[in-house]
């Protein structure tokens, strides 16, 4: 590949090295478009600039215009009033797609003239929760960004070749960033424009190529189902995942359908990258990366994607191996207090995995009269099976008999909560404070609405019911099914919201029920309304039956 320096970029405009497809975008053109928006910087007279732009390509434009202008960057985590009001007045400008920002057209002025950028000079702050959950700014040079992508490049680059990136991260935290934007900009790899979140999307894009590598999160890659065309997919050069840890039977399973492990990225915002590793259970440290650990066993950083002279001391505890490779222990700061004595919620959580039932399990402290553990679990699909065969009081009985190995008495959960999938936020971290607060929230009454659609007034619903559903406690213990009384609920609920339907419930007609439903089943819900009749009709099935279906008889509405 004919790379280019990062600094170098905008220093000579080659037409026939494509940057990116739908729309097609080329690099005479990328230099354009960039130093037309540095004059308009220029003349407004920014020298902060906040950017948030879904368009992979649009942020390569802005980002190199930017810094063409002397123009330091922020690139905020997302464009909620609390984030806005938390930064407005350290910007001078906010360029985003939102209607009453500037936009990328607002800039465009005669371009300045091409030129080196300054590595030193060239800035860029990203924002992070950190791990106490408050907003936090991290500041970097464009040397730093260099020498990262320059990093990835030795490492990957023949790997991928000429393979187009696609991805499903966002391009406003370090790790899309770098993957979506700025290695392929140098590398000469084309690159998909917009981050998508689905696999069906991710699947679609990559048969547009016959070279292609993910860059990608844990939560999609452990949805990647059977549905996907996986002959087709083996093509794929390489697997990215970063973000958070990837489970260990989302990563065998891909493994199986693609011949290859995912490629695993251990980083931050703060350290930049740090190791890697594919199909092992140690770390690999980066090039250049140097790791010490303090007292506690944490480990301490120095690298060249840090300030020089710079030791970035973490929470992360590890065990050393003699060869450099390290293993990951769980977080320092997740150790808690129950009775004065220390309990780490890391390894409680990796006990619970070894059990063939949990797929994901996070843990907290519930803060009631008296202090103690509770459990997030992602049932795997023999948890699930034993949940519907014998029961949520079986399941959470046999996890503490085996968590009891580990542990003592003290630590074990008293409450459990099981859900379809953990709640991550879009830097794919699930914050202590979201997980407490999860399990003081009452068990779910609801399902979850996973897609809807509307032809010709009629609706039809994706629904997952949740495992742990409170109605299933008493209907049955030890074989839990959705009660119909429940579902006949659902469906006026929903047809309430959906169909702005009003009028007391006066009854139900030709109700039938033919298939049970059980927990983490997804069913389709279709609902009609007849307005002269005053009857709403519902059915719901599964991938093969009708479960159940009625008319429900509503009273006259207001006037």
């Amino acid at each position: 590949m004919n790379w280019i320096k990062l600094e170098q970029l905008l220093l000579k405009a080659l037409p026939a090295r494509a940057i990116s497809h739908a729309p097609a975008l080329d690099h005479a053109q990328l230099c354009e478009q960039a130093l037309s928006v540095a004059a308009g910087l220029r003349s407004r007279g920014v020298r902060r600039l906040a950017v948030h732009l879904e368009d992979a390509a649009d942020l390569a434009i802005a980002l190199l215009g930017a810094w063409r202008a002397g123009v330091s960057v922020l690139l905020p985590a997302d464009l909620q009033a609390q984030t806005r009001r938390r930064w407005s007045g350290e910007v001078d400008l906010w360029l985003t797609d939102q209607e009453d920002d500037c936009h990328l057209a607002d800039l465009h002025q005669p371009a300045l003239a091409n030129a080196q950028l300054n590595l030193d000079e060239c800035r860029l702050s990203l924002c992070t929760s950190g791990s106490s959950g408050e907003p936090k700014r991290i500041d970097k040079t464009l040397r730093q960004l260099a020498n990262e992508v320059e990093a990835l490049e030795q490492l990957w680059g023949a790997d991928l070749a000429e393979a187009c990136i696609i991805g499903s991260v966002a391009t406003q935290h370090i790790y899309g960033l770098l993957f979506r934007v700025l290695w392929p900009l140098c590398a000469g790899r084309t690159f998909t424009r917009k981050q998508l979140a689905f696999p069906e999307d991710m699947q679609r894009a990559s048969r547009e190529h016959s070279a292609f590598a993910w860059i990608a999160s844990p939560a999609l890659l452990k949805r990647m189902g059977d549905n996907l065309d996986w002959p087709a997919l083996n093509a794929v050069r390489r697997v990215f995942s970063s973000g958070g840890a990837l489970p260990a039977d989302a990563a065998r399973s891909l493994q199986q359908r693609l011949q290859q492990w995912p490629t695993e990225i251990l980083g931050s915002s703060e350290t930049g990258g740090i190791a890697w590793r594919q199909g092992e259970s140690l770390w690999q440290p980066f090039a250049g990366v140097a790791l010490s650990q303090d007292s506690d066993g944490a480990l301490m950083i120095a690298s060249p994607y840090l300030p020089a002279g710079h030791v970035e001391y973490t929470a992360d505890a590890a065990r050393m191996a003699a060869d450099g490779r390290f293993e990951l222990l769980g977080r320092l700061d997740r150790i808690v207090k129950l009775e004065e004595k220390r309990i780490s919620l890391p390894m409680l959580e990796q006990a619970l995995v070894t059990h063939e039932w949990v797929a994901e399990a996070r843990l907290g402290v519930v803060q009631e009269n008296r202090a103690s553990l509770g459990a997030l679990l992602v049932l795997s699909e023999s948890g699930l099976f034993a949940l519907r065969e014998h029961g949520r009081r079986s399941l959470t009985e046999t996890l503490r008999r085996h968590l009891s190995q580990h542990c003592e008495t003290l630590a074990l959960p008293r409450r459990w909560r099981l859900l379809r999938q953990l709640p991550m936020n879009a830097q794919g971290k699930l914050p202590q404070a979201e997980v407490d607060a999860l399990l003081l929230a009452p068990r779910p009454k609801a399902p979850e609405v996973l897609e809807q659609t509307r032809t010709d007034g009629e609706w039809s619903l994706q629904l997952s019911v949740p495992p742990d559903l409170a109605y299933f406690s008493g209907h049955f213990p030890k074989a839990p099914v959705l009660p119909g009384v429940v579902q006949v609920e659902w469906a006026l609920n929903l047809g309430r919201q959906l169909l702005n339907l009003d009028g007391a419930f006066a009854g139900m007609e030709v109700l039938k029920f033919q298939q049970l439903v059980r927990p983490g089943d997804e069913i389709q819900l279709h609902l009609r309304f007849d307005p002269e009749r005053r009857k709403l009709y519902f059915a719901y099935r599964n991938d093969t039956a009708t479960c159940s279906s009625g008319r429900i008889i509503l009273g006259a509405g207001n006037a």
